[in-house]
């Protein structure tokens, strides 16, 4: 019998313990390292681990773009900080809400020797953390001692590999009728992944027929737009405008994904948002950020469909990528439903940038 936590219950862990300040202990093949968060690190927790060897800020090959550092590893560049570099300069680094202000961070001197899969495996875990991507390592030996001596979370990242790129199983917790505005005949559905993550919910019009196509939409959460109303977006329009049509339908079912900000989180996104206030369109200040145009795993949605018995759907959107996912995880597009709503004088910029940048087709 064993009542340690399984590999994706110490990912779960190691999540909340980077979005908490606390190091965590990434081991492999190649080396072990100490990482921390360098939205949440403090001067002591630097302090200590300049005790333990030469600090290295592991940022995205986005995020060096823009700061003109070397990315010899491709998707991310690892970052010497100087021994006379504290908290503010590591921030400056990891967060680009000074960039216009302060322009010129360095010169940066990037790491081109030894292995960058720690480094790599610490930026995927923040990126799941809804934090900056952006992560302070320091390479350590007898890293199972140092763990134990700690009580640090200990991450094996050769065993972790798959588990990180997989979809987490998603299972039926509960669900039950929900009287809607436009339609009485409403049922929420609440589905939650095994890795810790936020559930997500499926809200069901009528009884479709599962064996034809379902009028279905996609829609990812959106704090502002959808309880806000905030004018920036067209979520909430969409939001409202998908529900009435399926309520007209009498049936259909809109998924409601907890994948806020396109995937990277609400504190991200009110960082893109000051961002675009500089002057940069919504892609533009993603990548300052570190963070790809779209980060949303859509595997989440057609998993859901599945699980409800549904095959086929009529797609409400305006994204061709969302076809294209829904088409490559087994669910049949049989039509793409355009959703044109909620353009404004406030997201005629956004909404542009959208159909240029990201090929919605508005």
């Amino acid at each position: 019998m064993s009542l340690a936590p399984n590999l994706t219950e110490r990912l779960a862990r190691a999540r909340a313990d980077l979005r908490m300040g606390v190091p965590v202990l990434l081991h492999g093949g190649d080396g072990a390292a100490l990482a921390v968060a360098a939205e949440t690190l403090d001067a002591e927790r630097l302090r200590d681990l300049r005790a333990l060897g030469e600090v290295t800020l592991a940022i995205t090959a986005r995020r060096a773009q823009t700061l003109k550092a070397r990315a010899y590893d491709g998707d991310l560049a690892r970052i010497l900080v100087p021994q006379d570099a504290g908290v503010a300069w590591i921030a400056g680094i990891a967060d680009p809400a000074d960039d216009l202000m302060s322009p010129m961070k360095g010169p940066l001197q990037s790491r081109r020797d030894g292995s960058a899969s720690a480094h790599r495996a610490a930026i995927t875990l923040a990126k799941s953390a809804r934090i900056l991507p952006a992560v302070v390592l320091v390479c350590v030996t007898d890293a199972p001692a140092l763990g134990r001596e700690h009580g640090l979370t200990c991450i094996d990242i050769d065993a972790a590999h798959d588990e990180l790129a997989r979809l987490s199983p998603l299972h039926s917790v509960v669900h039950a009728r929900v009287p809607l505005d436009v339609s009485e005949a409403g049922r929420l559905h609440i589905f939650r992944p095994e890795d810790g993550g936020e559930e997500h919910y499926a809200v069901e019009i009528g009884r479709p027929d599962r064996s034809q196509p379902v009028l279905a939409r996609l829609h990812s959460a959106c704090f502002t737009g959808d309880v806000m109303g905030s004018l920036k977006c067209d979520c909430g329009p969409q939001l409202h405008a998908a529900l009435a049509q399926m309520g007209r339908a009498g049936h259909g079912v809109l998924l409601y994904l907890n994948q806020e900000g396109r995937g990277i989180g609400l504190a991200n996104k009110m960082r893109a948002y000051s961002l675009q206030d500089q002057g940069f369109d919504t892609v533009e200040a993603n990548h300052r950020l570190g963070f790809e145009d779209d980060e949303r795993d859509f595997r989440i949605g057609a998993e859901i469909l599945h699980q409800m018995g549904f095959a086929s759907v009529r797609l409400l959107t305006n994204n061709p990528r969302k076809v294209e996912m829904m088409q490559h995880h087994g669910i049949t597009v049989s039509e793409r439903v355009a959703l044109k709503v909620g353009r404004s004088s406030h997201n005629t910029a956004y909404l542009d940038t959208k159909a240029s940048k990201s090929g919605h087709l508005l």
